[in-house]
């Protein structure tokens, strides 16, 4: 099963796509923190900075799926990956060039969270169009392996980078990384013999744009399992996100430094790698029952940034999180493609994708004035009771 899945061109592609686009996002909050910091700025314009690219994703999820049920999946990802390759390179010069203030920062924050709010309904709805049925446990297994390997790259490589030789550099690296991830989508929209998903029965025309969009609204509510589970992630994602990319780096920068928090992010994801590998061994029959327990190990990072000193703590915890993130990532994606129907996919995730996320602006905007009020200790801790 295993070589058979990876000897499909198109999944290859589509594969090796998603991992330098997932490189790209790994490194570029990194860098774009970092170099917020490097103009002055505090734990309060690092967290407005980080929230601008995520207004803009939550604000756009939906136009991305709708466009993704609409449009070839492919060609929509090679469009996204251009775009961000062209603003990240762009903005990058114009970091080593001195020419950067924190508003051209705060633009191209906004423009990384459009582009990936295109982009993440449409890779996830084009997997299935890759494979067999048969091979989409593996097949997800696999490529968010590839997706990891590209995050342990992207924020290894970001937090060095932003350490050695300044956040520039790695901004003009991730556009050079999304370049890569275009001509991915490209090839991998050649391999493939259906380019558009399968239109539902009866369904001659296409509906109007706010139609599409109850379609998708009434597939994902019908389905109580779905939306429980992305209630869930509302806390989750709002709490994780404001303690780890907000927080994570203003205590990193005061004490164990750049490299280290590079590494540091890295680690989580080779758990998550580690995690990948076992999910693609795994005949569990309630996956997604197993996953969703183990979410609840989302804390021991939050537990492990409140004690700062203990570098070694942290990388464990990041470690065993990864592990436990991946079992439900591989779970949820297979549930998602095994019961929703394929032409309302992209639509289905970009809800889930909305829901899950839409809390996260307000975690990265909120935490840092919190930590500034009650330090930033007592608001790790706070994060983790909830």
């Amino acid at each position: 099963m295993r070589n058979t899945t990876l000897r499909r061109p198109a999944f290859r592609r589509l594969a090796l796509g998603r991992a330098l686009t997932f490189f790209g996002n790994s490194m570029a909050p990194v860098v774009l923190a970092f170099a917020v910091l490097d103009l002055g700025g505090t734990a309060v314009d690092v967290g407005l900075v980080v929230g601008a690219r995520s207004v803009s994703n939550v604000a756009l999820l939906l136009f991305g799926g709708l466009l993704a049920d609409r449009l070839p999946r492919a060609l929509v990802l090679q469009g996204a990956a251009l775009a961000a390759a062209v603003t990240q390179s762009a903005v990058g010069l114009a970091v080593l060039a001195g020419r950067a203030p924190l508003g051209v920062l705060a633009t191209l924050a906004v423009v990384q969270g459009a582009v990936a709010a295109v982009s993440i309904p449409a890779s996830a709805a084009l997997l299935p169009l890759t494979v067999p049925a048969d091979e989409l446990r593996p097949a997800n297994a696999y490529a968010r392996m590839g997706v990891n390997a590209g995050m342990i790259g992207g924020t290894s490589t970001g937090g060095l980078l932003a350490a050695l030789a300044g956040p520039g550099w790695g901004m003009t690296l991730t556009g050079l990384a999304f370049l890569g991830a275009a001509a991915a989508y490209r090839l991998a929209g050649r391999s493939l013999r259906a380019r558009r998903p399968a239109p539902a029965a009866g369904a001659v025309e296409r509906a109007r744009p706010l139609r599409e969009l109850r379609e998708g609204w009434a597939e994902f509510v019908s389905r109580t399992w779905v939306w429980v589970v992305v209630l869930q992630f509302f806390v989750v994602n709002a709490v994780s996100s404001g303690g780890i990319q907000v927080l994570g780096p203003t205590v990193a920068d005061s004490t164990f430094g750049r490299s280290a928090w590079g590494l540091v992010l890295a680690t989580q994801m080779a758990g998550a790698l580690v995690g990948g590998v076992l999910c693609a061994r795994s005949r569990a029959r309630h996956a997604l029952r197993i996953g969703v327990a183990a979410v609840a190990l989302d804390a021991l990072p939050l537990v492990a940034l409140a004690q700062s000193a203990d570098v070694a703590l942290l990388l464990a915890a990041m470690f065993v999180n990864g592990v436990a993130i991946e079992q439900f990532g591989v779970a949820w994606d297979l549930s998602l493609q095994e019961n929703v129907p394929q032409d309302k996919l992209a639509r289905v995730y970009a809800y889930d994708a909305l829901g899950s996320t839409i809390a996260v602006p307000v975690g990265e905007m909120t935490v840092g004035p919190l930590a500034e009020h009650f330090g930033a200790r007592p608001t790790l801790l706070c994060g983790v009771g909830l």
